[in-house]
């Protein structure tokens, strides 16, 4: 008997209950913020660095799906690699062989982390980061891992445990014992590696909430210290790894930084299947597989699965052939540089920062008497307020996808994919130099900003 499936068909018939379907069976809160902001559109492709209706009105993505999208969505290699990987009828996930895509990966991936030897390859960031947890404790036999504050590793429970966001942790209670430490605060990791029970400090070399980097000479100097108390240095590279900030990976901006883990996942990707992998030195593997009956010690149902390692090893061979991380620094340059020059311009932009296609643009109290009321209006309802203020009408207005850097902070994130270039840098300027015209002269961003108090208040 065969089984007919017609997903176009499907999709025909009911794809545009997209809205009810989420309400009705999955988080029913996320379109109920769509529909607050006016971002419940429904494109209908994608490709590159953009999206489009169903009028043909193109979007650019600054957003790059947080992250995962590296190199655009639907990047014509990754997408012959998945064909091929699938009409090969290859025999994966046996259980009981070793097929030569994951150790191909690993050695490609290895080529890039040059002081690093294995690799263990899971399905998210969030699990790279509970391997890296789990491989630390066990090379250590210490049981405790610092973290910095305001620091992002994932949501499940114990990449939540060095979370250093409490409004992701509330509600989640009890988690592993765990330590926050100030990022770039080198006596306050010592004091914490004296107690002689830490196995590791984890940090983001630039931090994805509010796009804050590690200050100069911090990552060396933590390394240090860490060995001189026998602990690890582990790199989450989740966000800023794969070319995002300009170099491989963000750590290497830093002579002398040589990690003992590193986690990297979301552009491993390509966009289409979840990859991660935790890449380590040789004796901390040995450490965790010590002998034949732990040889599943730690392992992951899905990972190293064919299609992964193929869109793994073609986002690779793009990235090397198409100069992709020379192509995020350059642009990231000019994108960082022409925001900058508008601080000066606007008394509601504070700052812009970041790496790379990474970057950070921060907005403050404004000086003017007229605008220092409306901005205490906002924050004395919620703040961040005022960044979604400025993120909704680039959607709305000028067809731009961004998003505010996280809960109550007033800093917009860019992180589009990595192929954008010099005419995608004069579009986004040039729309954000409109909103930011707006913002100052009082126009309709204001009466949006009146609905956003109403919800907040609302919602307390």
């Amino acid at each position: 008997m065969t089984t007919e499936f017609d997903l176009g068909a499907l999709l025909a018939e009911r794809g545009a209950e997209r809205y009810e379907l989420h309400t009705k069976h999955l988080n029913h809160q996320l379109p109920r913020m769509l529909h607050t902001i006016g971002f419940d559109k429904v494109y209908e492709r994608a490709e590159g660095a953009y999206f489009w209706d169903a009028e043909g009105n193109d979007y650019l993505d600054m957003l790059a799906g947080f992250g995962v999208m590296g190199l655009g969505r639907h990047h014509p290699v990754v997408r012959k690699a998945l064909h091929d990987v699938l009409d090969a009828s290859l025999a994966d996930l046996t259980r009981f062989d070793c097929q030569p895509l994951p150790g191909l990966l690993a050695e490609r991936l290895l080529t890039h982390s040059p002081h690093l030897d294995r690799v263990f390859f899971g399905n998210s960031g969030t699990e790279a980061v509970e391997t890296a947890l789990k491989f630390a404790r066990r090379a250590t036999g210490r049981p405790r891992i610092l973290y910095c504050e305001h620091s992002f590793h994932g949501l499940t429970t114990g990449s939540l445990s060095v979370n250093g966001e409490e409004g992701f942790r509330d509600g989640f209670t009890p988690l592993l014992p765990d330590t926050a430490v100030p990022l770039g605060v080198l006596d306050a990791l010592a004091r914490e590696l004296k107690k002689g029970d830490v196995a590791a400090l984890i940090v983001e070399p630039i931090q994805g909430k509010g796009v804050h980097e590690a200050p100069p000479g911090y990552l060396r100097a933590a390394q240090e210290l860490l060995h001189r108390h026998k602990a690890l240095l582990i790199a989450d590279e989740v966000q800023t790894g794969l070319g995002r900030t300009g170099d491989f990976y963000a750590y290497q901006h830093e002579d002398g930084v040589e990690p003992d883990l590193v986690c990297v996942a979301k552009a491993l990707s390509g966009g289409y299947v979840p990859v991660s992998a935790t890449i380590g030195k040789d004796w901390i593997f040995k450490k965790v597989y010590s002998s034949i009956d732990r040889v599943l010690v730690h392992s992951a149902s899905f990972g190293s699965n064919a299609q992964a390692m193929a869109a793994g090893l073609a986002v690779l061979s793009v990235m090397e052939n198409e100069q992709i991380v020379a192509n995020a620094r350059a642009t990231g340059e000019l994108l960082k540089s022409r925001l900058a020059a508008l601080v000066d311009r606007y008394e509601l932009l504070a700052d812009v920062r970041g790496r790379g296609l990474m970057i950070g643009i921060e907005f403050g109290r404004p000086k003017s008497l007229k605008l220092r009321g409306r901005w205490t209006m906002l924050q004395a309802a919620r703040k961040g307020l005022f960044a979604q203020m400025v993120v909704v009408p680039l959607l709305q207005r000028h067809r731009i996808l961004t998003q505010v850097s996280g809960d109550h902070l007033e800093v917009i994130k860019l992180i589009p994919p990595l192929v954008i270039g010099e005419a995608d840098v004069d579009r986004f300027v040039d729309a954000f130099t409109a909103v930011m015209d707006d913002a100052h002269g009082g126009g309709l961003m204001w009466d949006f900003g009146k609905t956003l108090v109403k919800q907040a208040v609302a919602n307390r």
